[in-house]
């Protein structure tokens, strides 16, 4: 597919969106390269591109064959009484006129062009699936350590609640209130773990290739730049599934401008040999073939052309819908940046005030029911953060797919 010119200069002088290089929450670019090319999808769809290659050749070659017939008879003569051996032999092959030749060919050139259209968009989609198991991995790794992390403040708690009981200056049942909260987050942080563990397992399953970290690494989410008007445009520009359409619109047209000159007959020419009245006469001839229709091969023209004119429509039906995915993912990538601000800010605001809430119980201002609220509220917002952190990175990443500015060396054959 054709990149405008201006979307070219544009993409190259942005080096953020060389992000390969700054996306340190991803899996290097020789895992996504190695994941990518050994996916059974992407696989299949490169086996396609040597069906086709296959194809061509057979394309080109036709599919004419030379015929032999041979025959023998018996001639009968009154006069004198005598029987005669006769036998003929001929040799014939249907001849592909020039015009049907150089569609052929063409034909074969647009299959192997349509494989590679299929082959990019298998690279591009199962790219998106890798993104996605990926970022649902580290969504529960969060939830997981966000569960370790509220462990240890509510065993500090459980400490302090413990000290003051000593002290005389708390009962026991908030003692016991604050053990049993240490043991309810411990049930959480299990859970959480086992979550953890099914989702880096189904990843590993489908992308062998990709090494889960021992850490995961959280960077802030960064802004999406420009406007919708120019990722419309680049998305559009490098879209797989629109350049597919377009392929077999190219295709079906071939088919239709082969159909046609299907109308003209190919003619069958033929050498003949005949050895007659037991070899007293011996005759070499040459003739040919021509088949006559009677409307059929108007009729599969015209079919032809009517599936070109579907072929046509096609391209307008994956337009429109792209429109709204274009769309739908540039303000999922712009309000999920926005929301995670939010969060961030109320996160913030909400520790702070299980902070000084804590502290306020250590100094016996309040109680230990309030205190413990406190924490559980903190904690919740700041997993909210957290996986609106994940949230922002994810759909920025998925429209840095979609526009071919991710992963680009995992990225072969792309056609500008």
């Amino acid at each position: 597919m054709k990149l405008p010119f201006a979307i070219l200069l544009s993409a190259l002088s942005m080096p953020a969106f060389a992000a390969e290089n700054i996306a340190t929450d991803l899996p290097p670019p020789q895992q996504i390269s190695a994941a990518l090319d050994n996916h059974i999808n992407v696989l299949t769809a490169a086996t396609g591109i040597k069906i086709e290659q296959v194809n061509q050749r057979k394309l080109e070659s036709g599919h004419y064959e030379f015929n032999l017939r041979a025959g023998s008879a018996q001639r009968k003569v009154t006069l004198p009484d005598a029987s005669l051996n006769e036998w003929d032999v001929a040799l014939e092959r249907p001849i592909r006129l020039p015009n049907k030749m150089l569609i052929d060919s063409e034909l074969g050139r647009e299959g192997i062009e349509h494989a590679e259209e299929v082959l990019e968009d298998a690279r591009h989609e199962t790219g998106r699936s890798l993104l996605k198991l990926w970022f649902n991995w580290q969504r529960e790794q969060a939830q997981a350590a966000q569960w370790q992390q509220q462990i240890k403040l509510l065993e500090q708690q459980a400490q302090v609640t413990e000290k003051r009981y000593k002290a005389g200056d708390a009962p026991k049942v908030e003692l016991s209130q604050a053990n049993a909260a240490v043991a309810q987050a411990n049930v959480a942080l299990h859970l959480a773990s086992a979550r953890a563990l099914l989702a880096g397992n189904e990843l590993k399953r489908q992308f062998s290739a990709i090494q889960l970290p021992a850490e995961n690494n959280y960077p802030q989410p960064q802004a999406i730049e420009l406007d919708l008007n120019y990722w419309h445009d680049l998305i559009l520009a490098h879209n797989h599934e629109l350049g597919i359409v377009q392929s077999q619109q190219r295709i079906q047209q071939k088919h239709a401008e082969r159909s046609s000159a299907d109308v003209i007959p190919d003619p069958t020419i033929g050498l003949r040999f005949s050895n007659e009245m037991s070899g007293n006469e011996k005759v070499t001839g040459v003739y040919i073939t021509v088949p006559l229709s009677f409307g059929q091969r108007s009729a599969i023209a015209e079919q032809a052309k009517y599936q070109a004119e579907i072929a046509n429509q096609q391209e307008a039906m994956i337009k429109q819908r792209l429109e709204g995915d274009i769309y739908a993912a540039y303000t999922q990538a712009v309000s999920n940046y926005q929301s995670w601000l939010q969060a961030r800010e109320a996160a913030n605001y909400i520790r702070q005030n299980s902070d000084l809430v804590a502290r306020a119980y250590s100094l016996g201002e309040t109680n230990l029911s309030d205190t413990l609220s406190a924490r559980r509220i903190a904690m919740e917002a700041t997993l909210v953060e957290r996986i609106s952190q994940l949230d922002a990175n994810e759909a920025r990443y998925r429209l840095l797919l979609d526009a071919h500015q991710l992963w680009k060396s995992a990225d072969h054959g792309e056609h500008h």
